[in-house]
C-alpha cells in the first residue's frame, strides 16, 4: 500500500539505525547559528542515542528520508519542548509547524496542561516565532554557558 503525503508527516518514534539521521539534521538546522552564538548550541551537544533509547525522539520522514526532528521531554508538571529541528531543505514547507502541532497534541494527551521550551537568545526568529503561536515568555537565564530564553504555553 503506497504511503500518503499526509501520513509521511505524522512523526514517529526514532529507531536505534536512524542515530546518524537525526545527528545531521541537527548538525544541518544548528550550525548556522554557531557563529551568531559563539559556540555550538545546546541542541548540538546532546545525545541523541540516550534520547532515542529512551524514546524521547521522533522523525518526519519524506520519501524514506528523514527531514524533521522532534524532542519531548516529559516533567512533573510540563511536557518539555526539547527540540525540534528541520532539514534546511524542507525549511518553509510547513513540517515545522507540523511538528510543533505534534508536540502540542502529545502533551494533551498525555495530560499536560503546559508546554514549556527554551531557546537561545540570540535565536531572535525562534522566540518571535514561538511567540506567534502562543508561548510566552518566563524567564531568562545562563545555564552551561548559554543564554536561553524560558517560555510557556497553556494548552486548551
Amino acid at each position: 500500500m503506497a504511503t500518503t503525503a499526509s501520513t509521511q508527516l505524522d512523526p514517529r518514534p526514532a529507531r536505534p539505525d536512524q542515530l546518524h539521521a537525526v545527528e545531521d539534521i541537527v548538525r544541518r538546522a544548528y550550525s548556522p547559528y554557531v557563529s551568531r552564538i559563539g559556540r555550538a548550541p545546546g541542541p548540538m551537544l546532546d545525545d541523541y542515542g540516550a534520547l532515542i533509547r529512551h524514546g524521547r525522539v521522533h522523525v518526519v520522514e519524506r520519501d524514506g528520508v528523514v527531514q524533521g526532528i522532534l524532542v519531548l521531554i516529559p516533567d512533573k508538571d510540563t511536557m518539555l519542548l526539547d527540540n525540534v529541528a528541520v532539514a534546511p531543505s524542507a525549511q518553509g514547507s510547513g513540517l515545522g509547524r507540523r511538528m510543533l502541532e505534534y508536540a502540542e497534541q502529545s502533551a494533551r494527551e498525555a495530560g499536560y496542561r503546559f508546554m514549556k521550551l527554551y531557546t537561545n537568545e540570540a535565536m531572535t526568529e525562534n522566540i518571535g516565532l514561538y511567540s506567534r503561536i502562543g508561548y510566552v515568555e518566563t524567564h531568562r537565564a545562563e545555564e552551561k554557558g548559554l543564554k536561553r530564553v524560558y517560555m510557556l504555553k497553556t494548552l486548551a
